[in-house]
């Protein structure tokens, strides 16, 4: 399955994400370009959080807790702000 959100609307929206450090342990963190293809492929397609594929490489519970992060942050508030509607017609 190939999915991928443009690079114009990748270039957009990754300055507006919190910096993260990464962890010492556990499971690598998955790239938040992963996690923003798979949100983007949800509210695109409709498909519930738990049918996200794996082939996007992310599950559906780490794009929902990505989505609720970056919410908390701020992030759609700033970029709904900006001009990322307005310069990126059919993403």
């Amino acid at each position: 399955m190939a999915f991928e959100v443009r690079d114009e609307v990748w270039e957009l929206i990754e300055p507006l994400l919190p910096a993260v450090e990464p962890a010492v342990t556990g499971r690598p963190r998955v790239p938040d370009r992963v996690a923003f293809n798979a949100i983007v492929f949800v509210l695109v397609t409709g498909i519930a959080w738990r049918h996200v594929p794996r082939e996007l490489g992310c599950s559906g519970v780490t794009a929902w807790r990505r989505l609720r992060d970056w919410q908390a942050a701020g992030v759609w508030r700033r970029a709904h702000g900006g001009s990322l509607v307005a310069s990126t017609p059919g993403c």
